[in-house]
């Protein structure tokens, strides 16, 4: 457990100076600090020979999911630096409050879908390359071995 993470808190510095506004989208340090945490967490399994890469990815994504809800909101007000979002259309006229509550909502729903999904795409990316290290020995192999 503490390997997942310390795997997950390899992604938590790009989000804090994100957030802060000191990372700016488009350079070469944000395309580093945004590819080198899940090329760790892959090869980090794969190179480790978990025996379920899948579970244990989507595990670094999801803490990594909790992680990016807790850093955004509690960075809301940097991340805004005092011009907060607002609602539109019909929704405009709410209360400020509940329109903030409706947005860091929507930011902590985004956070978690964002990280769980990243860690099942790299979870399935690192079973096909163990699988693919493994010279296709997969599950229908250990099942014919068993049945003899």
């Amino acid at each position: 457990m503490i390997a997942v993470v310390g795997l997950a808190l390899l992604a938590v510095p790009r989000v804090v100076l994100h957030d802060l506004g000191v990372l700016t989208p488009g350079t070469a340090l944000n395309l580093v600090l945004v590819v080198a945490p899940p090329f760790v967490w892959v090869a980090t399994a794969l190179l480790a020979g978990v025996r379920r890469p899948f579970v244990t990815l989507l595990a670094i994504g999801v803490v990594h999911a909790l992680l990016l809800a807790l850093v955004h909101q509690l960075l809301w007000g940097a991340a805004f630096a005092g011009a907060a979002p607002r609602l539109g259309g019909r929704l405009a006229g709410l209360d400020p409050l509940v329109q903030e509550l409706v947005l860091r909502s929507a930011a902590i729903v985004s956070s978690l879908v964002t990280g769980i999904v990243l860690g099942a795409v790299l979870g399935l990316l690192a079973e096909v390359l163990a699988r693919v290290a493994r010279g296709g020995r997969g599950r229908a192999q250990r099942r014919s071995v068993s049945t003899r």
